[in-house]
């Protein structure tokens, strides 16, 4: 059975009120209450004490602090509380709590607090702009970061950073910082894989990357940019070099080249061939994956035996949808241009034939040029260039290779694409490679001695190589050169 007991005063055992009710006011007279535990209406623990243990709450009970209210005394575990509105302008931290810093509209300064043993910060970069604007974080009066007195700037895309003061000594140390930010990337994020191929931070700019491909391997994107012109990438593909003809014969094309900057891109001086204008040529990272990049070896040079013998064609370089084709192979004095002259630059020929076509198949801007023609005197026509045709062989020897083009994306300046120099037979004068300077990314030249082989394309460039030679004093044969394999570079912002 239950029963109440219903009263308006409660007294002590002198008389004193000790509980009084008057209308709605009720009143607790006296300086002290003591009790062991509080309790709620359904008999649970408030508040409660055993020996000098005191509690809060019940199991299963949530502790909430009021709304305004502060707390003291309490100590910490090295977590924060985080103020989820961001800040945008100069503010002073309070010990205990997280800010997200948002620096999209410029750069602004965190004051920390007052330096008390055990005072934590922490701060994150909300929309992915410290790469482009950094936040400063600036310690209290004299205090010290990481030992020094002076200010640290947060410059990295994502970063989030976690303060602590520990003393004097060493002000406010760093004990967590990271650069990743779950919600994506400002830029590219991305690596190679293959034999020999790079990735490297531009010398010019800390927040560029170049990745250089000289074999076959895979562009790997880990995350694609947030914002989509910053995945619009620089390229260069250069398809390998056509290999050179022997006996009064032509030098072979150079390899496709195409180029296209982005108009994101600083550091660098493109070719003029840079395609940027057309979109068709543009290369735009479609989401993370492992993207193939093919890096075309160069054409064999002719023979042995070498008397006749063509060169052979240029293998092709790609990357995401665009291709350079191959150069053309040189031809020899009695043979016949036709398709297998074509390529990326066409290929030289021996005399009464044509060259071959360059910029084939067709793209704009042109991937290079036409070989030229053996006119006369069983001399040979030197093989078209990214930068220029062909030069028809002369009365006084070979033609000379069509000229090279220049790229700084590789971070200096570059020559690529030049074409294989055309050989002589009555005479001993070979037509010289693209540019005549086979070490900076000219076609081979061709022979200028009777009987001697023609010169090898650079390596890595696309340079064709350079036609061998004959002459009535020397029945013996020279064989072309070997074209220069090509190279693949993109060059993107990472941060």
């Amino acid at each position: 059975m239950t029963s109440k007991i219903k009263v308006d005063n409660i007294e002590n055992q002198c008389g004193g009120a000790v509980v009084t009710k008057c209308g709605g006011t009720t009143t607790i007279s006296g300086s002290v209450v003591k009790s062991n535990a509080i309790q709620a209406s359904d008999g649970g623990n408030l508040v409660s004490q055993c020996g000098t243990t005191i509690t809060l709450g019940a199991s299963g009970d949530t502790i909430n602090l009021a709304s305004g209210a502060s707390q003291s005394g309490f100590g910490r575990t090295g977590t924060v509380d985080w103020d989820t509105t961001p800040k945008t302008a100069t503010f002073s931290a309070v010990s205990g709590n997280g800010y997200f810093c948002n620096t999209s509209g410029g750069v602004f300064t965190v004051n920390l607090p007052a330096g008390v043993a055990g005072a934590i910060v922490s701060l994150a970069d909300y929309a992915s702009t410290f790469a482009a604007n950094a936040l400063t974080v600036s310690a209290n009066g004299s205090e010290k970061i990481g030992g020094n007195a002076f200010d640290v700037s947060l410059s990295t895309l994502g970063q989030s950073v976690t303060l602590v003061y520990v003393d004097a000594t060493e002000g406010w140390v760093t004990t967590s910082d990271s650069s990743e930010n779950i919600v994506g990337s400002e830029f590219i994020c991305a690596s190679v894989s293959g034999a020999c191929n790079t990735l490297a931070t531009a010398p010019c700019c800390a927040n560029v990357k170049i990745a250089t491909f000289t074999g076959p391997g895979n562009f790997i994107v880990n995350a694609k940019a947030v914002c989509a012109a910053n995945n619009v990438v620089s390229y260069m593909i250069v398809a390998g070099g056509g290999g050179g003809a022997s006996r009064a014969a032509g030098g072979g094309g150079a390899g496709g080249y195409r180029e296209v900057k982005s108009p994101s891109a600083t550091g660098y001086t493109a070719s003029p061939l840079d395609g940027y204008a057309t979109p068709a040529n543009r290369i735009t990272v479609p989401s993370a994956g492992s993207y193939p990049v093919v890096v075309g070896g160069g054409g064999a040079g002719g023979g042995p035996p070498c008397c006749e013998a063509i060169g052979a064609q240029g293998g092709t370089s790609s990357f995401l949808g665009i291709a350079s084709a191959g150069g053309g192979p040189g031809n020899g004095s009695g043979g016949n241009p036709g398709p297998d002259s074509n390529g990326g630059s066409g290929g030289g020929t021996g005399p009464t034939n044509n060259g071959g076509t360059g910029n084939t198949p067709p793209v704009s801007p042109p991937q290079g040029n036409n070989g030229g023609t053996g006119a006369v005197s069983y001399n040979g026509g030197g093989g078209g260039g990214a930068g220029g045709v062909g030069a028809n062989s002369s009365p006084s020897g070979g033609g000379a290779g069509g000229a090279v083009t220049t790229s700084s994306i590789s971070a200096s300046p570059t020559a690529y694409a030049g074409g294989g120099g055309g050989s002589s037979f009555y005479v001993t004068n070979g037509g010289p490679g693209g540019a005549g300077t086979p070490t900076s990314g000219a076609g081979g030249p061709g022979t200028s001695t009777t009987g001697a082989n023609g010169g090898n394309g650079v390596v890595n460039t696309g340079g064709a190589g350079g036609a061998g030679s004959t002459g009535p004093s020397n029945p013996a044969c020279g064989c072309g050169g070997a074209g220069g394999s090509g190279i693949v570079i993109i060059r993107y912002k990472f941060q």
